[in-house]
C-alpha cells in the first residue's frame, strides 16, 4: 500500500510574489488566492488553484527565510518543493527515519499553508527533490 497520496501542490520559489500571481491569473486565467504570511515557514504563499491541484506560489519572509538560500542560488525563481498527501503524518515520519530518510527541522510537524500539519524531508535523499509530507484525513474521514 502506498504511503503517500495525491500530489497536493508543486511550490515554486518567486522573487517578486504579486508578479509571479499576476501572471498566473492574468495570462493563464487561473483562481489565485490572496497572500498569506507564515512567519513560522519564513515565507508569504498563494496558492494557483487547479481542477486537480495546485501551485504554490512563494516568497522569502523576514531575514531568516530558509527560501532566502534557494533564491540567492536562483534569482529567478524555480521549483522548491513538491507536497504529496498522506493519512498519518507521525507513521510516514517514523518509516522514513527507519529507511534512513531524514526529517528536516526538529523532527515535529508544523502547522503549514493550509492549517494542517506538515513535515519535509532532505532533498538528497530523494533524487534532489525536496518533498513536504501534508496530513490529511483518511478517505471519507473530514477534511
Amino acid at each position: 500500500m502506498s504511503m503517500i497520496g495525491r500530489l497536493n501542490h508543486v511550490a515554486i520559489a518567486v522573487p517578486d510574489l504579486a508578479v509571479a500571481a499576476a501572471k498566473y491569473r492574468d495570462l493563464l486565467g487561473a483562481r489565485v488566492t490572496a497572500p498569506v504570511d507564515l512567519p513560522e515557514h519564513g515565507v508569504t504563499v498563494v496558492f494557483v488553484e487547479l481542477d486537480n491541484t495546485k501551485v504554490e506560489l512563494l516568497a522569502p519572509l523576514g531575514g531568516n527565510s530558509p527560501v532566502a538560500g534557494f533564491m540567492a542560488k536562483n534569482p529567478g525563481g524555480g521549483v522548491h518543493h513538491i507536497c504529496y498527501e498522506v493519512n498519518d503524518l507521525r507513521a510516514a515520519a517514523e518509516k522514513l527515519i527507519l529507511g534512513g530518510a531524514r526529517v528536516l527541522g526538529d523532527g515535529k510537524p508544523k502547522i503549514g499553508a493550509h492549517g494542517l500539519p506538515v513535515l519535509f524531508l532532505h532533498p538528497k535523499d530523494f533524487d534532489g527533490t525536496l518533498i513536504e509530507l501534508e496530513e490529511v484525513a483518511a478517505p471519507g474521514g473530514s477534511s
